[in-house]
């Protein structure tokens, strides 16, 4: 019998690949806020963390690792049609080419980067809250969901800004860019748990799934055992 999939999953689903490819085209806008210097990417990436936690909370590892995956393709896909979109000639008539390619046309090593950075955080994330989850049995869901946070916005960090910035920043300048980051996404979590903590167990009533990963392959490659 053919799985389904329940429409929370899928609007969730939804709503982490729209956060993922927002974020990478905010990334391109650096912003001030009180005082600090972030990029703008800032106001929605920390968002699929927390539909990270929400998906490996009720569903488990194995369904977050699809919508990690899933995510991962759709954010490859709009990337690549950005850099063939700014290597076809524009109209001669149009003005807009030198900011739709800053805005598109991002380098090689910020592409990899950010991939990379996404990939390792978010399964770091996804298997910290499923481990924690067996371990507690079940409790302290506000604990599991900022530790996992914690560890994946960190492990996202350590990567993209080495990998995009290193050479080109002081490295004493990418460690503290790396540190704000990761106090910010982390706060952030923090500041949006209760509005987490209604939505999960509104989608556990709903949707009636609560799933321990009892026995499971973590293995990130092993998208078929959903």
């Amino acid at each position: 019998m053919k799985q389904k999939v329940s429409v929370p999953f899928m609007l969730l689903g939804i709503l982490f690949n729209v956060c993922l490819i927002t974020a990478n085209l905010l990334e391109t806008k650096v912003i001030q806020l009180f005082g600090i210097t972030v990029t703008a990417g800032l106001l929605v990436f920390p968002v699929s963390y927390i539909i990270n936690d929400c998906i490996a909370e009720v569903w488990g590892f194995r369904k977050a690792r699809l919508i990690i995956w899933s995510g991962f393709a759709m954010n490859f896909f709009v990337v690549m049609l950005g850099l063939i979109a700014v290597a076809l000639p524009a109209a001669p008539f149009w003005e807009g080419a030198p900011h739709f390619n800053f805005v598109f046309g991002m380098a090689p090593r910020i592409v990899v980067a950010s991939l990379m950075a996404f990939l390792v955080g978010s399964f770091l994330n996804a298997y910290v809250m499923s481990k924690m989850k067996l371990r507690s049995g079940g409790r302290n869901f506000s604990v599991r969901a900022i530790w996992s946070t914690v560890v994946g916005e960190t492990a996202d960090s350590l990567i993209f800004f080495p990998v995009a910035f290193g050479g080109i920043i002081a490295w004493r300048e990418l460690l503290l860019m790396m540190c704000v980051q990761v106090v910010l996404k982390s706060l952030y979590e923090v500041l949006i748990l209760p509005v987490t903590i209604r939505v999960v167990q509104a989608i556990k009533r709903i949707d009636g799934s609560d799933v321990f990963d009892e026995g499971i392959s973590y293995k990130v490659w092993k998208i078929s055992d959903i």
